[in-house]
């Protein structure tokens, strides 16, 4: 099996080398929702270029496996998921040395039950897709009478060697599923489904089985019609009118909007100057920054971290091991400053791509921080203030930083 995801090859270029490692792709999905008084729940990389692209919350209740209700709750590995009463948040748990039996029960599990949930649209854009479990729940929305329709990458489309691919889409086509390619060279790297115009699952997961099982990943389900609304915008910029990168129409519904006390940054690239946004929230860090970055060659933001750093914020971050060694990324400029940056310990590969700030701001998504992902992509970003997103976001930091200062012996 051969594994597409967003991975930076160790040259230059504009677009990655599609296949890396096994991975594939792989995190996310759960959700829960108080509607009154009880728990309502739903449902539920190709490498990116490095030359251009590119504890568990206090106050959340812990997720349990499903229950007799029929509830698409479930705890996902030692990552976990944390919940609220509007937004559930997942971590994959890569397991080395793999075991191909042990590929059950991941992410794609909460993500089919999530799409299960769907009785009006179904709206999917995912770079790249092999779930065979996704594309039957795609099929059974449609037999149901549910609008279903994808977004994806065009590589995704031509990936005819790719059997898994293949034969997911195949499904899709046999079902009369109507999905189309962004046909162009730069990616359509959005990983999002947006259910009933009321429901968004984001993250940096693709719908693959080594983002679910090998690389670390994040996804988080959000119930908010406002945030759908942002999401059903974009979607059909790609589907509808069929804009792709900087081309797309920058108008969004609700660039920020309040759920339950929490203040919601929304952007969408390349349309919306996104890293823009990152550096402005960078800036305001006073007490510390925390980054995971699967590729991270954007000199702009990390300009602004080691300028807040020698402004004495503390500044931490792991990189993934692949690419970070070229003169692209900022590993190297960092390490040179002797900031306490790492190599990612995943023998896969390390597929975030967020910054902590503070302990309570978060910014995660689709977007690597990379010129690519900026100026050229098909992207959506999160800026989430809450301490308790944050310190979910937080143990994964944590978790990671440890695999990174202590790695598993690799098979040589």
């Amino acid at each position: 099996m051969t594994a597409r995801g967003d991975a930076p090859p160790p040259g230059a270029g504009g677009r990655g080398t599609r296949d890396l490692l096994l991975l594939g792709a792989g995190i996310v999905l759960v959700v829960v929702i108080v509607v009154a008084v009880a728990v309502l729940v739903s449902r539920r990389g190709q490498p990116q270029n490095a030359a251009g692209t590119e504890a568990p919350e206090q106050d959340a209740a812990r997720v349990t496996p499903d229950d007799a209700s029929g509830s698409p709750i479930a705890n996902i590995g030692s990552g976990g998921c944390t919940t609220s009463d509007w937004y559930v948040l997942c971590f994959t748990d890569p397991k080395y040395p793999d075991n191909p039996a042990n590929h059950k029960g991941g992410l794609d599990v909460q993500l089919v039950q999530f799409m299960d949930k769907a009785q009006h649209t179904l709206d999917v854009a995912d770079y790249d897709f092999d779930l065979a479990d996704v594309a039957d729940a795609m099929v059974r929305a449609k037999q149901r009478g549910v609008t279903v329709r994808m977004v994806t990458d065009s590589d995704t489309i031509n990936d005819t060697k790719n059997k898994p691919v293949q034969d997911a889409l195949g499904k899709l086509k046999k079902a009369g599923i109507t999905f189309i390619g962004d046909d162009r060279k730069p990616i359509m790297h959005n990983k999002f489904t947006v259910v009933d115009q009321e429901w968004v699952e984001t993250g940096s997961w693709n719908y693959t089985d080594g983002d679910t099982y090998h690389l670390n990943n994040n996804m988080i389900i959000i119930h908010s019609k406002d945030l759908a609304a942002n999401y059903a915008a974009e979607f059909d910029k790609m589907f509808v009118k069929r804009q792709f990168g900087p081309t797309k129409d920058p108008a969004i519904p609700h660039p920020t909007l309040t759920i339950e006390g929490t203040k919601i940054q929304n952007c969408f690239a390349s349309e919306g100057h996104c890293a823009d946004k990152i550096v402005s929230t960078i800036n305001g860090a006073q007490q510390s920054i925390e980054f995971m970055a699967f590729s991270f060659t954007s000199d702009k933001i990390g300009t602004a971290m080691l300028a807040r750093h020698q402004a004495g914020v503390g500044l931490t971050g792991v990189f993934e091991t692949t690419g970070s060694n070229t003169s692209f990324s900022e590993y190297t400029k960092m390490k040179k400053d002797k900031i306490p940056v790492y190599q990612d310990g995943n023998p896969w590969v390390m597929h975030h791509k967020v910054i902590v700030i503070d302990k309570h701001i978060v910014i995660f998504g689709s977007f690597n921080f990379s010129d690519n992902a900026d100026k050229d992509n098909d992207e959506n970003l999160l800026i989430v203030d809450d301490p308790r997103i944050a310190a979910a976001f937080q143990a994964e930091f944590d978790r990671v930083l440890a695999l990174a200062k202590n790695p598993p012996p690799r098979k040589k």
